[in-house]
């Protein structure tokens, strides 16, 4: 099965629908962030989340961490889709199923090295997938995605075998490699940000490649 593909760090309407059209299967929205790319204001989010069809999943990424904060923006956001881009405590994946039914949960794992594998089996009870990605939220100013940067695929495929979850798998994609990625981990879905632009913006270009790489 072709793996779904996630487009992030998405800045307009426009990009939204130019992703669209090319197959993306879920669109990646970036509010307030420590570091990295594709920030927009939640107002902004909300507009292009509004126009999304309802077959196209709508992530909301947050750097939040308590269930009041993540509530309170997602209410003003109002995407379909929740992507925990830092780690939270187990009462909040139940604080948040409990206010939010019918959105979906997904938690950000950053594969530095193999205790990615534990926190990944752990986490993945509570939530409705996993996304592997290459940030490092223990530098003093936390890199949470967005980085460009590949990380140990072998990894990703430990968490993918253990888990009963969707993985998605993220960092540093790019047509140039996006079929190696597939082979290796096997997710069930990819998600590219720098991978499909050119000077922050997207390029329909390196979105129509990417999209027939990982296809191939």
């Amino acid at each position: 099965m072709s793996p779904r593909i996630k487009i992030c760090c998405i800045q307009s309407s426009e990009e939204a629908a130019w992703a669209i059209d090319e197959g993306a299967s879920a669109l990646g929205l970036v509010a307030a962030m420590p570091s990295g790319p594709g920030v927009i204001s939640e107002t902004t989010i909300a507009s292009i989340a509004a126009k999304v069809p309802p077959s196209v999943a709508t992530f909301l990424l947050t750097s939040e961490r308590t269930a009041p904060a993540i509530l309170a923006q997602q209410r003003r956001c109002r995407t379909n889709t929740l992507q925990l881009c830092d780690a939270v405590t187990p009462d909040v994946y139940r604080q948040l199923r409990a206010e939010l039914p019918g959105i979906s949960l997904v938690q950000v794992i950053h594969v530095t090295g193999p205790e990615a594998v534990q926190e990944a089996t752990s986490v993945a009870p509570h939530v409705d997938a996993l996304l592997l990605d290459s940030g490092n939220p223990r530098l003093p100013v936390k890199q949470l995605g967005g980085t460009g940067r590949t990380h140990d695929w072998t990894l990703s495929r430990r968490i993918r075998e253990k888990v009963s979850v969707p993985v998605f798998l993220a960092g540093g994609l790019h047509s140039g490699n996006v079929a190696e990625a597939v082979a290796a981990v096997q997710p069930f879905g990819l998600d590219v940000c720098s991978g499909v632009r050119t000077d922050g913006r997207l390029d329909r270009e390196k979105l129509r490649a990417f999209f027939a790489a990982a296809y191939r």
